[in-house]
């Protein structure tokens, strides 16, 4: 159901708003909506996430699973918003949390819902539930949103309290598309599987190599005894001309 469909009529059965960039979370979301109770509505553009839209549905809980902008401030003041980081808070506050994970060599993670603040990730924590980090990106995010939809259910049903976060923050730094390029000095063949696979997800600017005039891209990594695998596709370099050298 749109969240901008005015003809919807609501009950006296509570409201949701689930506002979400990523189609891919959408699809488990459509999946899990039938065990959902309540009336749900689905964002997946800022321009269509205004205070006058969530004054007239009277939100009980917004869930942010994948959003990249500035929530307004007040909305955060008004309605209870939920959004789903992916680290262990309050480790690894910031971007990139995926990346910077396994670029650490951390194997399992945690997915934090917590109730946004005016400070990034440091609001207080609703619940944490363990995620593998085997695989390519995507194979991940596609675990991920099957558990924030789980996550999503039992706030709605349960409506626990959310409670402080404990202990020394870490800060995690967004990482730059131009990070994206296989490093030369990667010190053995699983730090160079990690760099393909935790990139290779959609939306994400996947590993790459230039040569000459071209970009080469790579994704479906594997690590099989002494050496990696991947599928590689070649176009002209952003910026570069095709057919010099």
């Amino acid at each position: 159901m749109s969240a901008t469909d005015k003809s919807a009529s609501l009950s006296t059965e509570k409201t949701y708003i689930v506002a979400c960039k990523a189609s891919a979370f959408l699809g488990h979301f459509v999946r899990a909506r039938g065990s959902l109770p309540g009336a749900w509505f689905c964002i997946s553009h800022p321009s269509d996430l205004t205070l006058d839209l969530l004054d007239r549905l009277k939100p009980r809980y917004v869930f942010f699973p994948h959003w990249s902008w500035i929530v307004p401030p007040q909305i955060v003041e008004r309605y209870e918003c939920v959004c789903f980081h992916m680290t262990d808070l309050p480790f690894g506050r910031g971007g990139s949390p995926l990346q910077n994970l396994i670029q650490r060599g951390i194997g399992e993670t945690k997915i934090t819902a917590l109730r946004m603040t005016d400070e990034v990730d440091a609001g207080p924590i609703y619940e944490k539930r363990a995620l593998s980090l085997a695989g390519s990106a995507q194979e991940i995010f596609d675990r991920a949103y099957e558990l924030i939809c789980a996550m999503i259910q039992s706030l709605a049903a349960n409506e626990p309290i959310a409670k402080a976060q404990e202990g020394q923050a870490t800060l995690f730094r967004r990482r730059r598309p131009e990070e994206s390029r296989v490093p030369a000095d990667a010190p053995d063949l699983h730090r160079l599987y990690d760099h393909i696979r935790m990139l290779d997800a959609d939306g994400y600017p996947r590993a790459f190599l230039d040569h000459g005039p071209w970009r080469l891209e790579f994704a479906s990594a594997q690590l099989a005894g002494d050496a990696v695998s991947a599928a590689v596709r070649f176009f002209p370099k952003p910026g570069g001309k095709e057919g010099t050298s």
